[in-house]
């Protein structure tokens, strides 16, 4: 029986940049996040119907998900220019006041890794994101004097993947707090597809899921295993993905098929075989993996937790007899 397969568009070939060119342009291709984007569309269209700038947004969730992408169609919708930064390179309260005191009027300024601004940087942003007031201080000592300087309307949308690092006083400010979830292997499927085409690749609809299973229900994974994907078929094969080019790719980079890669793997098996499938606090765990415990709970943890793999109880980690089960370890794990 012939395969059928999902038929090709024109690719892009002038954008030197692919990621670039994956990314959604346009508001209607931006696959799932159903809720975050209802929420979004009301508050655009609010502003918008009142001519304002809208409030002020922040995004949170695992890294790979599409809060950038996010930012850049909201601006696209508001009809706004947007600007960049990382809370990282905002290091001095006057690399925020010139950022600021340089924003046009309805101006989109993106903030990524916002739990990273410095604490001082903070101080500048609070009466900037309630009250539209860039205060500085001028001098030192006795001869210093304060200024304050109106800005125009503007909106600063933040995207973080710890929210829980983000002080009290800074996250009360977002107009809206909006958080990112997994996606389904429904999404992530349209996402290849989507993808597919414009790389230009033939990929069968079988090639689809098995990349959509093993893409960690995210979307940057899933294109990152899709280019590897057509690189195996473009000098393996004829250049069309099938089942077997996936499945070889897969092998290639020891992605199992629930998208578990090596370091996933070892941290199951090491819980089960040393610690009889727990629970076990995440220092030892780290310690018998030399892993850092950050790496462990921003890592590997939020998905192992999401596919059932993974529990953390009161006492600690324990692994699930679905863990047992995958990496075909016999035995039952001991009851807590």
């Amino acid at each position: 029986m012939k395969k059928s397969k999902v038929p090709q568009e024109k690719p892009i070939t002038e954008d030197p940049s692919l990621d670039l060119a994956l990314r959604p342009s346009r508001w209607e291709e931006y696959v799932g996040q159903e809720k975050a984007k209802t929420n979004l569309r009301l508050i655009i269209d609010a502003a918008k119907k009142r001519k304002e700038s809208c409030d002020h947004l922040l995004l949170y969730g695992q890294a790979g998900l599409g809060k950038t992408t996010l930012a850049y169609l909201i601006a696209r919708e508001m009809e706004a220019q947007i600007k960049t930064t990382t809370g990282p390179a905002l290091e001095k309260a006057g690399d925020v006041a010139a950022i600021l005191s340089n924003l046009e009027p309805f101006d989109i300024l993106f903030i990524d890794e916002a739990h990273r601004i410095n604490k001082l940087v903070e101080e500048i942003l609070y009466p900037a994101l309630e009250n539209r007031k860039l205060h500085f201080v001028v001098g030192k000592g006795p001869s210093a004097r304060t200024f304050s300087l109106d800005l125009p309307p503007f909106t600063v949308i933040a995207a973080t993947t710890k929210v829980n690092l983000l002080s009290n006083p800074l996250r009360s400010r977002f107009g809206a707090t909006l958080k990112l979830e997994y996606y389904n292997e429904s999404d992530i499927q349209k996402i290849i597809v989507r993808s597919s085409k414009i790389l230009g690749t033939e990929i069968e609809k079988g090639a689809v899921l098995l990349l959509a299973q093993a893409s960690r229900k995210t979307p940057r994974t899933a294109n990152r295993l899709l280019k590897r994907a057509r690189d195996y078929a473009e000098v393996y094969g004829n250049g069309a993905i099938t089942e077997d080019i996936v499945q070889k790719t897969l092998e290639l980079l020891d992605i199992d098929i629930l998208g578990l890669e090596r370091a996933d793997r070892d941290l199951l098996q090491a819980l089960i075989e040393k610690y009889n499938g727990g629970p076990v606090g995440v220092k030892a765990l780290a310690a018998a993996l030399s892993e850092e415990t950050g790496t462990i709970e921003d890592v590997y943890e939020p998905f192992l937790m999401s596919m059932g793999l993974l529990e953390r109880t009161p006492g600690g980690r324990v692994a699930t007899e679905k863990a047992y089960t995958h990496l075909g370890i016999s035995g039952k794990r001991r009851l807590v």
